[in-house]
């Protein structure tokens, strides 16, 4: 069974609390990720960048309330944590 097959069973299993520390761990990524692009300037290339964060954080907070599929939030949990986590690294360079 491979990492994504087994985390996705767990994340299956005990959904709610998952969901719940999903939300909560991508929205304070999420603000870290907009707080370094900012710190860099408001030029063009800046808010590209905080209206993707803004994108992809909002989107997995709606797909977790709307009671989406769970494979489609945890891929959205999953993309939302991937890109704050590249934008930040690539913002404190």
């Amino acid at each position: 069974m491979t990492l994504y097959n087994k985390s996705f069973a767990n994340f299956d299993n005990g959904f709610f609390g998952y969901a719940t520390m999903g939300i909560l761990g991508q929205s304070c990524l999420g603000g870290a990720a907009a707080m370094t692009v900012l710190s860099n300037g408001t030029s063009l290339i800046q808010m590209a960048q905080l209206a993707l964060i803004v994108l992809v954080s909002m989107l997995a907070n709606t797909f977790i309330l709307a009671q989406m599929n769970h494979k489609v939030i945890f891929n959205t949990l999953l993309i939302s944590f991937i890109t704050s986590t590249l934008l930040i690294v690539a913002n404190s360079l």
